[in-house]
């Protein structure tokens, strides 16, 4: 009786019901791969490396492997079967821009068995997948294999500008002719690793028309869920930091539009949820599918495989985690602050928009609301599938700023100290000015005494002041001369042309203030009589 590991591999205990395809036994069909693909890269090491060529698309080499063996092939024990090899130099370009050596190419392979998964395709289709988890087997359809074909010059030359993708790396085209039914197989890249634990695992096309997994999928030990569980589940999306967030979105844009020139529509995002706080329950158990056989995962031999190598960004140094436990994974949060591992990818990019999609989509437009159906043009298609990632499964964490109030809060000790500091300041230079005129004021009496004493010796050169009695004298007389008494103003007109005089200069010689003051003698002996009291201005 068939088994179901963790992670959705299955081992069939019982050969009598083992899994057919097209009435191919599965053990039948994964060892007729690892033949045809052995013979076709241990052919191709024969021929020299050149540039690939318009031509080199379109080519289909064929080779019959009969069960007996002949001088080419070895000998089997499966049907007779031919292989066929699609576009075998333009395949190999693709494998040596992503690194893959011929060896290790053929040692993934064609070493062990291949594994096959247990999750079909909606179409019935098969996954296999590598012992050392790099690679993807599939069987696909005649449609799709042939739209692949016409798709390689493009899907060329966008790898060749970008090798930095979410887009499927496809690494090889083959066809398996056994009993007059061919088997059409693609190699791609693994997504979702066996080495670690999905605990979810869902489809994403950004549309809500049936997109809610069946009675049976739910039943299965890894069930893939879709759009609406995702909006049950994760309501608040998935949170990453503003680099990661920012290098993501751009990625999917970039293959959105790619896919919509290319007319694709009705693909989907395989996204797959580890939680790193569940990790240490299942680290002794079972979460490792690799060391079930008693072996480590190996180096990555494929180069911009994984997923954090896709979007060409990297998480941030408190999220980030080994390689050897991480496998490539994007570090993310929930909206409980629970840290996750995402493993993600654009998968079933092999369907255009064909007539009888069209037709699909007219039919269903009819009886649902034909923007909420799956099937829709590509333009279209594209639009929604970006507005549902970055609206309701991809979001940034938003940076902790100060509100405006703490910041004005935080700025008033900061001018209260400035405004101490200036005001101190101004306070020391008005004492020091106060100090200067205190010390360098003359009283009315000794100031009468040597002005007057020096108006009744005309004939006596006055002695020259000394530097510190000048500079207060000089002070004094420009703190002073600015306040004129009104009366003693209007008596003369020489007078006023004095202070005017003085009020513009606040620095002068001695010898002119005495001339100043001859002119005033006059008028001060006249008013003497009458027992007042006056300044004197200068």
């Amino acid at each position: 009786m068939s088994s179901v590991t963790e992670n959705g591999v299955r081992s069939s205990g019982n050969p009598a019901r083992e899994k057919t395809y097209k009435k191919t036994t599965s053990s039948a069909l994964k060892g007729a791969i690892q033949l045809g693909i052995g013979y076709a890269v241990g052919n191709l090491t024969s021929k020299p490396e050149r540039d690939v060529l318009m031509q080199d698309f379109y080519v289909v080499e064929s080779v019959f492997l009969p069960s007996e063996g002949s001088n080419l092939t070895p000998a089997h024990h499966y049907p007779d079967f031919r292989f066929k090899t699609y576009a075998p130099l333009a395949f190999r370009y693709f494998r040596e821009l992503f690194g893959i050596k011929p060896d290790d190419y053929l040692y993934s392979m064609c070493n062990e068995p291949l594994i096959e998964l247990s999750n079909p395709g909606a179409s019935g289709s098969l996954f296999y997948v590598t012992s050392d988890d790099e690679f993807i087997i599939k069987t696909v359809q005649h449609k799709e294999a042939e739209f692949l074909q016409k798709l390689l010059p493009g899907y060329y030359m966008n790898l060749n500008q970008n090798p930095r993708t979410l887009l499927p790396k496809f690494y090889g085209l083959y066809c398996v002719q056994s009993g007059g039914i061919n088997i059409r197989i693609v190699v791609m890249n693994n997504i979702l690793p066996r080495s670690v634990k999905m605990h979810y695992k869902y489809d994403l096309k950004g549309s809500t028309y049936k997109r809610r997994a069946s009675r049976k999928e739910r039943e299965k030990s890894c069930p893939t869920f879709k759009d609406l569980d995702f909006l049950q589940d994760m309501h608040e999306g998935l949170y990453f930091d503003a680099e990661t967030h920012n290098a993501l979105m751009k990625t999917v844009e970039r293959d959105c539009r790619v896919l919509e020139s290319f007319k694709i529509m009705d693909y989907s995002l395989l996204l797959g949820i580890h939680i790193l706080d569940q990790s240490p329950k299942d680290s002794h158990g079972e979460n490792l599918q690799g060391t079930m056989d008693g072996k480590k995962p190996g180096p990555q031999k494929v180069l911009y495989s994984t997923a954090m190598e896709s979007i060409q960004g990297s998480g941030r140094s408190g999220d980030t985690v080994t390689t050897d436990s991480t496998m490539g994974g994007i570090p993310a949060r929930t909206h409980k602050e629970e840290r996750l591992l995402i493993f993600l990818g654009i998968i079933d990019i092999l369907q255009s928009y064909r007539f009888i999609k069209k037709l699909e989509h007219s039919w269903k437009a009819l009886v649902y609301d034909g923007d909420s159906v799956s099937v829709h043009r590509p333009s279209f298609y594209s639009d929604r599938f970006l507005k549902f990632m970055s609206t309701r499964v991809f979001k940034k964490i938003q940076p902790i700023r100060s509100s405006p109030l703490r910041r004005v809060r935080n700025s008033i000790p900061a001018l209260t100290s400035s405004s101490q500091e200036v005001l101190s300041s101004h306070t020391e230079d008005r004492a020091e000015d106060r100090t200067e005129r205190l010390t360098g004021t003359r009283s009315l009496a000794s100031l009468e005494g040597k002005v007057f004493g020096s108006l009744q010796q005309p004939d006596l050169v006055p002695n020259a002041p000394s530097l510190f009695e000048a500079s207060s004298l000089a002070t004094t007389i420009s703190s002073t001369s600015l306040y004129t008494n009104e009366r003693y103003l209007m008596n003369d007109t020489g007078d006023v042309e004095c202070r005017d005089m003085l009020a513009s200069s606040s620095t002068f010689t001695l010898e002119d203030s005495a001339i100043c003051l001859t002119s005033e003698q006059s008028t001060l002996e006249n008013d003497k009589d009458d027992g007042s009291v006056y300044d004197v201005y200068l």
